[in-house]
C-alpha cells in the first residue's frame, strides 16, 4: 500500500507505511499498500484517487474451491494467531462471517499495469473541485485542525491534503470487510507474508476494544479510515485525540484519524514552516546531472548557480534540497526539502508526494504549477519498461536486469545514453527515449 516511486507510480495502494518487502532488480520494490518500501520510478497508480474502489458494488461469487481454501487457511492461521497473543474469542468473533474476496486478488493482481503521467494524475490530485472541497473541509473543522496543528506541528493544510487525497475528505473510505480482504491476500495473494502481519495487526485493534470486528472496512488491500490505515501502522502511530478511551479512525468524526495522520508525519521528523518543496526555474545550462535526490545544496548555494523561484528571486534558506525533475527536462523542476521525505513515508510514489505538497500549497492560498509540462508525452506501460531496460543494455549502458521499474541504475544508464546521443541528460524515460533506443536497435 503505501510506498512509493520517483516520479509517478507504478502499482501501490493505501498508505501509511512500515517498512517490509523485498526490493526489486532495479534496488525498488513493487510498491505495496501501506508499507514503506523504497521509491519506484515511473508512472503511478492513481491509488489515492481511485480509492475507495467501489468493490462492493460487483462482488463476484467464490468458488468452492476458494471457499474451501480459504477455510482451510484460516484454521491453520488460527493457531499462529493466537501464539502471537489474540484471544480465542477475538478471534472466533473477527473470522466469523469471514468470506474469500476474488475482486480482491483480481485488483491485487493487476496493480502494476495501470500508468498515469504525473500531469494527469496532478490534474485530478488539485482540480478545482478537490480545492474547493478542501478549502470547505478546512472551514467546518477548523478548531480540531488548528488543535492538531498545534499538538503536533503539522500544518493543517498537508494534514487536509492528505484526507482529500486519501478519502475525499471522508466521504469514499471504503466499505470492504478488512478481515475478509486480508485473509483472502493472506491466503491467496503475491503477498501472503505482509498480508497475515496486516491481518494479525488488525486482529489485535479488534482486541484492543477499538471497533468491532465488522464495523472494521475500508479499502481492498487492508486500508482504513478517513486516512487510510494500514493495522501495523495503527497499532504504532493511531492517537486518541478525542479522549474517548478509542482511537477511531472508521466513524464520521475525522478527529482522531487527522491527529494520527499529523503524529504519524511528526514521527518521521516533519519541520514545521519547511515547505516540501517549491517550483523553481533552472538556468540556461543547468547540469541535468545535478536534479538528483543524492546532491543537497542550501538554496542559496543553488542561487548561486541560477535556480530560482520562478520569479526570479532566491528560496528562503528552508534547509538543504534537491533538485527533482517528474516529468525531465520538459516538465515543472522543483526544490524538495525534508519534509519531501516525511510525506514520503505515507506514500513512496514521487507524484503522490507532489500531490499532496501541492494540493496543500492551494489549500493555503498558493497558485497552480507555473511551467507546461510535456502534455504530447504519454506514460510507458510495463512491457515498454522492460523493453526500454533490455534495450539500454543492449545499447552498453547497463541497468542489471529488466524489471520494468525505473530505479536509479536504470536512471544512471538513461542519462549516459543521454550524454552519448547529445540529449539533455535528464533521466527521464520517455517514449521519445525509447523509440530513439529502438531507431538505434535497428
Amino acid at each position: 500500500m503505501s510506498t512509493f516511486l520517483r516520479g509517478l507510480f507504478l502499482a501501490s495502494l493505501p498508505v501509511m507505511l512500515l517498512a517490509q518487502e523485498a526490493t526489486a532488480q532495479d534496488g525498488q520494490g513493487d510498491p505495496v499498500p501501506m508499507v514503506d518500501a523504497t521509491p519506484p520510478t515511473v508512472t503511478p497508480d492513481l491509488r489515492p484517487l481511485a480509492r475507495p474502489d467501489g468493490l462492493g458494488e460487483r462482488r463476484a461469487t467464490p468458488t468452492q474451491g476458494q471457499s474451501r481454501a480459504l477455510e482451510e487457511w484460516i484454521r491453520s492461521f488460527r493457531g499462529r494467531a493466537l501464539t502471537q497473543g489474540i484471544a480465542s474469542t477475538v478471534f472466533d468473533a473477527a473470522f466469523a462471517d469471514v468470506r474469500y474476496l476474488p475482486e480482491v486478488i483480481e485488483r491485487d493482481r493487476n496493480q502494476s499495469e495501470f500508468t498515469s503521467t504525473i500531469w494527469q494524475y496532478l490534474d485530478r490530485a488539485a482540480s478545482e473541485t478537490r480545492i474547493e472541497n478542501g478549502r470547505a473541509a478546512l472551514a467546518a473543522h477548523a478548531r480540531i485542525l488548528d488543535a492538531i496543528e498545534a499538538r503536533y506541528g503539522v500544518e493543517k493544510e498537508v494534514v487536509a491534503a492528505i484526507w482529500g487525497l486519501e478519502s475525499a475528505f471522508g466521504a469514499r473510505r471504503g466499505e470492504i470487510d478488512i478481515i475478509s480482504a486480508l485473509a483472502t491476500l493472506a491466503q491467496d495473494g503475491r503477498r501472503g507474508a505482509f498480508f497475515e502481519a496486516q491481518l494479525v495487526g488488525a486482529l489485535k485493534i479488534l482486541q484492543s476494544g477499538d471497533v468491532a470486528p465488522r464495523q472494521m472496512t475500508g479499502s481492498w488491500a487492508g486500508a482504513m479510515g478517513h486516512t487510510q490505515f494500514i493495522p501495523t501502522s495503527y497499532i504504532a502511530y493511531a492517537v486518541d485525540f478525542t479522549g474517548d478511551g478509542k482511537r477511531d479512525i472508521w466513524s464520521d468524526n475525522p478527529a482522531d484519524a487527522l491527529a494520527s495522520t499529523a503524529a504519524y508525519l511528526s514521527n518521521f521528523g516533519w519541520i514545521t514552516g519547511q515547505p516540501w518543496g517549491v517550483e523553481v526555474r533552472l538556468p540556461e545550462g543547468f547540469d541535468y546531472s545535478q536534479a538528483s535526490r543524492q546532491t543537497r545544496k542550501m538554496p542559496s548555494a543553488w542561487a548561486e548557480q541560477g535556480v530560482t523561484m520562478r520569479d526570479g528571486t532566491a528560496v528562503d534558506d528552508y534547509g538543504e534540497a534537491s533538485i527533482l525533475l517528474p516529468a525531465g527536462a520538459a516538465g515543472a523542476a522543483f526544490m524538495i526539502f525534508r519534509n519531501f521525505e516525511v510525506i514520503e513515508r505515507y506514500n513512496t510514489a514521487d507524484a503522490y508526494v507532489i500531490g499532496v505538497g501541492h494540493l496543500a500549497d492551494r489549500l493555503a492560498g498558493g497558485g497552480p504549477i507555473e511551467a507546461d509540462w510535456p502534455r504530447d508525452d504519454r506514460a510507458l506501460s510495463f512491457d515498454e519498461r522492460v523493453e526500454l531496460q533490455r534495450l539500454l543494455t543492449e545499447a552498453g549502458y547497463d541497468t542489471r536486469g529488466a524489471d520494468g521499474v525505473i530505479g536509479p541504475l536504470t536512471v544512471a544508464a538513461i542519462r549516459n545514453f543521454q550524454r552519448a546521443s547529445g540529449a539533455v541528460p535528464d533521466g527521464y524515460a520517455s517514449l521519445r527515449l525509447l523509440d530513439a533506443l529502438r531507431s538505434g536497435a535497428s
